[in-house]
């Protein structure tokens, strides 16, 4: 199907049909009483169904079968080992959340995401990030732009914000993972304007829908994922905005740590390395208490 020089346009379109058939699986856990068969379990004090488990198999199946003569490795949410430190040495790695937002999909506030994302050296080259609530597909290959896909497909680009003034920028805001190091750094950044929303996924997406700017993510004692970071961010920054370290560094994935360590600031890229050094000016003085 690819030749050896990897035709990465119909890869993407390979990943995007595998995206809506996930969505298309999730949904169908709502139909009837099928929510009475989700046989929730605990990994990690995190939720896990039979939904993300089944949309897991379902991705890398697909995913092998529609590929299968291109050498491609797998980090997947589902097939990861706690404990596992060794980098996978294959040129390129999907990385996979067959289902973001877990508690969401739980709680049905349709506020949960399909990932699936493309890696190579460490950084993203291809994503999709699938929200089957809204019906909305999103996807990007480095360097081509970001675009949104709807299930009659119909595709249009799709760009970040532009706001004027940092006062009036929006921040997207989890309703579960709230810490108070956490508390004080939003309370104590200039855009006190905030809406919660439930999975990173989601999150970026309101970023891509021009309904928030900023998203920021601070690890405690655990941290965001390698699956929960490189699809969005690739998809946020084709569409015009940036997501970083605060210290501007870029993320890493398949580093040989699944973890996302310390403070990640995502936005519509106003403001941003003003907002990174804010971030850590202001953790400072707590730091320092």
């Amino acid at each position: 199907m690819f030749n050896t020089m990897l035709d990465f346009k119909e890869i993407s379109a390979t990943a995007c049909s595998i995206g809506w058939g996930a969505a298309d699986i999730l949904r169908s856990y709502y139909r009837g009483d099928a929510d009475q068969k989700l046989n929730v379990q605990y990994k990690e004090d995190d939720p896990v169904t039979a939904a993300d488990l089944a949309v897991n198999h379902y991705i890398l199946q697909r995913l092998q079968a529609e590929l299968s003569n291109v050498d491609f490795s797998y980090i997947s949410e589902e097939t990861y080992k706690e404990g596992e430190t060794k980098e996978i040495t294959s040129d390129l790695v999907w990385i996979i959340d067959p289902l973001d937002g877990t508690r969401d999909f739980i709680e049905k506030t349709g506020e949960y995401a399909i990932h699936i994302a493309l890696v190579k050296e460490k950084r993203p080259i291809l994503a999709v990030v699938v929200v089957p609530k809204a019906d909305k597909l999103y996807y990007a290959i480095k360097g081509d732009g970001a675009f949104v896909n709807t299930p009659d497909g119909k595709s249009r680009p799709i760009k970040v914000s532009s706001r004027e003034k940092v006062e009036d920028l929006t921040l997207v805001v989890s309703r579960f993972h709230r810490n108070p190091r956490l508390e004080y750094l939003l309370q104590n950044l200039p855009c006190q304007n905030q809406k919660a929303v439930g999975s990173v996924g989601c999150k970026i997406t309101t970023i891509l829908e021009q309904e928030a700017d900023i998203y920021i993510s601070l690890s405690g004692k655990s941290a965001p994922k390698d699956w929960d970071m490189a699809a969005p961010e690739l998809i946020l920054t084709e569409a015009g905005g940036k997501f970083t370290h605060f210290s501007g560094d870029e993320l890493k994935y398949n580093t040989g740590d699944i973890n996302q360590w310390g403070g990640l600031l995502a936005s519509n890229g106003q403001f941003h390395e003003y907002l990174c050094h804010k971030a850590e000016t202001i953790l400072k003085t707590w730091d320092d208490k």
